[in-house]
């Protein structure tokens, strides 16, 4: 089955944190907090997709009050940071939100994803993720972590769902 196929069936998008909404850097200031560096074209993308009535998560290994903010900033309500097990975790959102598998895409660009990825209807890879991971990705973007490849996702998501027009149709407008 294409990609375009598999877009077609999403209904929750979830993706990781570090290497996809970020570039995937770790930085520390001098007393010991972490920066992260978002994308604001991203998170546009993450708001077009709520507009299309999409579910939308983030599943993590590593845990950070940035991305709870990042979060909320967004209006992203399944937040799941310090997550080992990442297929488990996402099993377990999709039976709370009565979805199946196949209605589910995740992004993400590292081993710890694989597992999840390989049992969901659309694995994404950023074009930064690692060499195994975008084998075995459905939709492998142009753009890296951090640098747009979470609005490419959802544009294509959106246009194989023929959405993407209506929810980008109120910026056209006119005044």
């Amino acid at each position: 089955m294409d990609s375009q196929t598999r877009a077609a069936r999403i209904k929750l998008v979830a993706f990781d944190i570090d290497g996809v909404m970020t570039d995937g850097r770790l930085h520390y200031t001098e007393d010991g907090g972490e920066l992260k560096t978002f994308n604001a074209q991203d998170g546009l993308g993450v708001k077009l997709m709520q507009r299309a009535g999409f579910e939308l998560a983030i599943v993590t290994g590593r845990h950070s009050n940035i991305v709870t903010a990042r979060a909320a900033d967004l209006g992203i309500h399944h937040v799941l940071q310090g997550i080992g097990d990442k297929e488990e975790t996402v099993a377990a959102l999709l039976g709370q939100l009565g979805l199946d598998w196949a209605e589910c895409a995740f992004m993400g660009d590292d081993l710890i994803d694989l597992p999840v990825m390989r049992r969901c209807g659309l694995a994404i890879a950023p074009a930064n993720a690692q060499a195994i991971v975008k084998q075995l990705a459905h939709l492998t973007t142009q753009a890296s972590g951090g640098h747009g490849a979470v609005r490419e996702a959802v544009e294509f998501i959106l246009t194989a769902q023929n959405k993407l027009a209506a929810v980008i149709a109120p910026y056209l407008a006119a005044p």
